[in-house]
């Protein structure tokens, strides 16, 4: 098995803090393991909730952290002045695929639609061989716990492959879930059954 270059990681995650301080600690563990080992992580360039805490981390541990946040977020005083790197996106869409253009990996930590959104196009991307860049789940106090239930749900009702489950990695620590990024080996086994 090949082991992947990962330089940049995207990290998608709640602008929110969650209802448990278990989430911020995910978010701190992440930003730790990220700056350590080097690798430039991409956001949404805020200060907000789990997305302020994973950057400010990271930064504090002496990574890299490039935002990427959108021109009404900017405007509204929501940039993080600290980053290493930081540009503006006139849209959401674009934001999104400069992330994906600057990423060789994605990770998801606990948040709201944004987050899951964000997630479901990456995978989605790597289904449709559109990209060929892992992603994983911080699967912090078990937050994602049910949403794999609701994927192997799609399995057990045949709209999804039972080798597309496993495509996503997931883990509950930062520093395994990066390891598994490094170490994954793409599915091609086509979408449709």
């Amino acid at each position: 098995m090949t082991t992947r270059q990962i330089k940049s990681i995207a990290v998608f995650c709640g602008s929110n803090y969650g209802a448990s301080e278990a989430f911020a600690d995910g978010a701190r563990a992440l930003g730790k393991a990220l700056g350590t080992a080097g690798i430039t992580m991409v956001y949404g360039g805020t200060t907000k909730g789990l997305m302020g805490i994973v950057a400010d981390t990271a930064l504090a541990c002496g990574g890299s952290v490039y935002g990427v946040i959108t021109e009404s977020l900017h405007r509204r005083g929501h940039s993080h002045a600290g980053l290493t790197n930081h540009e503006i996106s006139p849209t959401l869409r674009g934001r999104k695929q400069r992330m994906v253009e600057m990423a060789d990996a994605f990770i998801a930590l606990p948040g709201g639609i944004g987050t899951v959104e964000e997630f479901m196009e990456v995978w989605s991307m790597n289904q449709l061989s559109e990209i060929d860049k892992p992603v994983g789940l911080l699967n912090v106090a078990e937050f994602f716990t049910a949403f794999l239930g609701f994927i192997d749900h799609m399995v057990e009702t045949k709209f999804l492959p039972p080798a597309h489950r496993h495509s996503i990695c997931v883990d509950a620590d930062a520093a395994t879930l990066i390891d598994k990024l490094r170490n994954y080996a793409r599915v091609d086994v086509p979408k449709w059954l």
